[in-house]
């Protein structure tokens, strides 16, 4: 059974915090791809390293909410989005550059719309 949204008035100050920046990195990543294609990605290598500092700063920021929070707000990715992380600190050697685009192209929308009600948005 799915568990209903924490309301927003409910959210202890850390994590409305942690919650917040989430949105603030997420958002960004949607404003760098506007009018971005998978081919103009590959040819930037500012936007790629953007984009994996950004996405690097969501998982970090996702890491730190807390566990309660996260249980009551199974509709956003956190494994996911916490893993994406590791990934690209502890193995940046091998971040694979079709991940880093899928994410931001197709997952970071999604997010962005869990985030705001969260977040008051």
């Amino acid at each position: 059974m799915p568990c209903s949204p924490v309301p927003r008035s409910s959210i202890p100050k850390d994590d409305a915090v942690y919650l917040s920046h989430m949105l603030e990195m997420a958002s960004k990543v949607a404003q760098k791809l506007e009018g971005i294609a998978r081919s103009d990605y590959d040819n930037d290598e500012n936007l790629r390293l953007a984009l994996t500092h950004l996405l690097q700063v969501i998982g970090e920021a996702a890491s730190r909410v807390s566990h309660d929070l996260r249980v009551a707000n199974p509709q956003i990715e956190w494994t996911a989005i916490i893993g994406m992380r590791q990934k690209v600190v502890h193995d940046y050697m091998n971040v694979d550059e079709d991940i880093v685009w899928e994410t931001a192209a197709r997952d970071i929308p999604p997010l962005i719309s869990a985030l705001e009600p969260l977040v008051g948005r």
